[in-house]
C-alpha cells in the first residue's frame, strides 16, 4: 500500500492532501484539529493530486458545487454512513447533528453523529462544514469556526445572501457563541 502526500494553497491556508494508492483519503487544514500523526502521511511528493488541486480550485473560485474524485476514507461502519450522509447535504445548505441522526434512524445518536462528523478526514471534499447545531449557530469545526463561516457564505446563493437550516435561513451576520 502506497501513502504519499503533497500540500498546496487555498484560500483557507495550507491544505495536506493525503493519498493511498493514488485515492484520496485525507484533507487537512495546517491547524487541524485531531490531526493525524503526520508521520502517516508518506512522502511528499510534487505530481499526483491534480484533480484534487483543480477540483478545489473550482470549488473556492465559485465554479464546482460537487466534487468529483475517488475517496478512501477510513473509520468505522458508522463514521462511513455518516460521512456518506454529509456527501448528500447540497451545496448551499446544512443539516443539524440531530437531522442526520434523524436520518440514521435515531435522533438519540446526534452526540455520535457530532463525533463521526469531527474525525471526518476529508475536509471540504466531505461537506462537515455544512453541519450546524440544532438552533443553527456554527458550532465545531476541525478549521476552526472562521473556516467554517468562510465555506458556508462562499456557497451561500448569491442573490439571497443566506442559507437555509432546517426550513430556516442562515445570515452570515448572525452572531454566534462558543466553538462547540
Amino acid at each position: 500500500m502506497a501513502i504519499n502526500h503533497t500540500v498546496i494553497d487555498s484560500p483557507l491556508g495550507e491544505l495536506t492532501l493525503v493519498a493511498r494508492d493514488g485515492v484520496l483519503c485525507g484533507v487537512y487544514f495546517a491547524d487541524h484539529s485531531r490531526l493525524p500523526d503526520p508521520a502517516t502521511f508518506g512522502p511528499y511528493v510534487q505530481t499526483g493530486f491534480e484533480a484534487v488541486g483543480e477540483q478545489l480550485g473550482e470549488y473556492f473560485a465559485g465554479d464546482r458545487i460537487e466534487f468529483d474524485l475517488p475517496l478512501a476514507p477510513r473509520g468505522s461502519a458508522f463514521q462511513l454512513r455518516v460521512w456518506n450522509l454529509l456527501r448528500e447535504i447540497p451545496y448551499g445548505e446544512t443539516r443539524s447533528y440531530g437531522q442526520l441522526a434523524k436520518q440514521l434512524g435515531n435522533v438519540a445518536l446526534a452526540r455520535e453523529v457530532g463525533g463521526a462528523n469531527a474525525r471526518n478526514p476529508l475536509s471540504i471534499i466531505v461537506p462537515c462544514h455544512r453541519v450546524v447545531g440544532a438552533d443553527g449557530r456554527l458550532v465545531g469545526y476541525a478549521g476552526g469556526l472562521e473556516r467554517k463561516r468562510f465555506l458556508l457564505d462562499l456557497e451561500a446563493p448569491a442573490a439571497s445572501g443566506q442559507l437555509h437550516i432546517g426550513g430556516r435561513p442562515w445570515h452570515s451576520s448572525r452572531t454566534d457563541s462558543g466553538n462547540g
